[in-house]
């Protein structure tokens, strides 16, 4: 398979995913040179995540076929650690930006940190395991990485503004991130028992609807929505009366 064929399928995902979420975006847009770094700071938490990785592996080794061991594995070794190390970026540099300045940034910024660490990933697969991964990867773990990465920044958007909860909704950001993302591997990686694999689908398309709600909540709540003139001189006009 050619190279250039093998890097645009890896790449595809990540990029269709980000123009989505950037032109869900409509009130205030963020500066694409932000946009830019946020992807970057993704691809540093994929050497985060390897950093904190490597010695919980040195000394932490499950079973392949034992589905408690497995459990630990998805929830803790694997999603915990990937969703922090994308966290961190998110809430500890990007939180604390003057861009931040309406909660669906946070779906926004989170995302673009999603995309770098999952794109950098799918690069890595498609070249060690080829074209079908890649295909497959297009409609399940690229994906599944955004809709964890909204959930994120959807609760970092409300703790954003939150006079009283910030820290409480920031933790809570990691929770829902972390929470669907080892579901979502859970059963990928318990999947040597027959059908279970279709749990991973259900959890994915449970995301996915949590997410179109995330986005259009953030949406409604922007302080940066414009009313109708026509509806502005209505509403003067009965405040007169």
């Amino acid at each position: 398979m050619n190279v250039l064929t093998l890097l645009a399928l890896a790449l595809a995902p990540g990029c269709a995913i980000m123009l989505y979420i950037y032109l869900k975006d409509k009130h205030e847009r963020e500066p694409i040179g932000l946009l830019a770094l946020s992807f970057g700071y993704g691809l540093l938490s994929v050497l985060v995540t390897l950093f904190i990785s490597f010695p919980v592996d040195s000394f932490l080794l499950l079973k392949e076929n034992d589905v408690v061991q497995q459990f630990f594995n998805a929830f803790f070794k694997v999603a915990l650690i990937e969703e922090f190390s994308k966290f961190i970026f998110v809430r500890f540099i990007l939180y604390n930006n003057k861009n931040f300045n309406e909660p669906f940034d946070g779906i926004v910024y989170a995302v673009m940190v999603s995309m770098g660490f999952a794109t950098l990933e799918n690069i890595i697969y498609v070249f060690q395991y080829g074209f079908a991964t890649g295909v497959l990867r297009v409609f399940t773990a690229v994906p599944a990485h955004a809709t964890f990465a909204v959930l994120m920044g959807f609760f970092l958007g409300k703790a954003k503004f939150s006079k009283r909860h910030g820290l409480l909704l920031s933790a809570l950001a990691l929770f829902a991130a972390a929470l669907f993302h080892g579901a979502y591997d859970y059963f990928w990686f318990i999947s040597f028992i027959p059908g279970l694999w279709l749990g991973a689908i259900a959890s994915l398309i449970a995301g996915f609807i949590l997410s179109r709600r995330a986005i259009r909540l953030h949406q409604q709540s922007s302080p940066f929505i414009v009313q109708p003139v026509a509806e502005t001189t209505v509403e003067a006009q009965e405040t007169i009366e």
